[in-house]
């Protein structure tokens, strides 16, 4: 005699699923009007999600743009400016690759939203010398093969900047940990120090 099988437990209807789909998204829709009309009670400016006007200072001139507020400004630059010299290799804060200086510090330009970069003096490399004339970084780095595949290098070339700015005798310990933050894929480390110790004998720091 076959045995009795135990009744499975009972699943979601169709229905079911569908009421609490639907209740599911009025309370997200409920939570974000909420989030919102806090943020304007308490004063803040609530802001997209379609293009808003966007004003940046960008190697002494002024740019008035229509961005989304999640637009990073390492992409308000290269898509938007076509200032291509910052590179966007990680796009997660962690190579350096995209260096820039606000208010002559260096940045990721990649973790710092365009919105967010406004009323800031921002300089990039096309703000370092020429092919002209070349910013004394910028020849040293040729000088001393401070570079290969050259993704990194505009990064490096802004961030020794604001380095020898800080600090115009290094040693070559201080350049290690002052250049930490940039990574080189092809190892070039040796070179880019080089670079730096013979600006600093010759130049005395990274001002043109």
């Amino acid at each position: 005699m076959a045995k009795d099988k135990k009744a499975a437990p009972p699943g979601v209807s169709r229905r079911d699923f569908f009421r609490g789909s639907a209740v599911g998204a009025l309370s997200t829709g409920l939570l974000s009007s909420t989030v919102a009309e806090g943020a304007q009670t308490a004063g803040a400016q609530v802001l997209g999600p379609g293009p808003v006007p966007v004003t940046l200072q960008i190697n002494g001139k002024s740019h008035r743009l229509q961005l989304e507020p999640r637009v990073t400004l390492l992409d308000a630059l290269r898509n938007h400016l076509d200032l291509t010299g910052s590179k966007k290799v990680c796009d997660r804060g962690t190579c350096g690759a995209c260096t820039v200086l606000m208010d002559g510090k260096p940045v990721y330009a990649c973790a710092v939203l365009a919105i967010d970069a406004q009323g800031k003096r921002i300089e990039t490399i096309e703000s370092l010398g020429t092919p002209e004339k070349l910013h004394p970084i910028q020849a040293a780095f040729v000088e001393h093969d401070a570079q290969q595949c050259g993704f990194c290098t505009p990064g490096f070339v802004v961030a020794s900047k604001a380095f020898l700015d800080r600090n115009p005798r290094p040693t070559r310990q201080q350049i290690e940990k002052g250049l930490g933050g940039n990574l080189c894929r092809c190892g070039t480390y040796a070179g880019i120090r080089a670079a730096l110790l013979a600006v600093k004998a010759g130049k005395g720091g990274g001002n043109a």
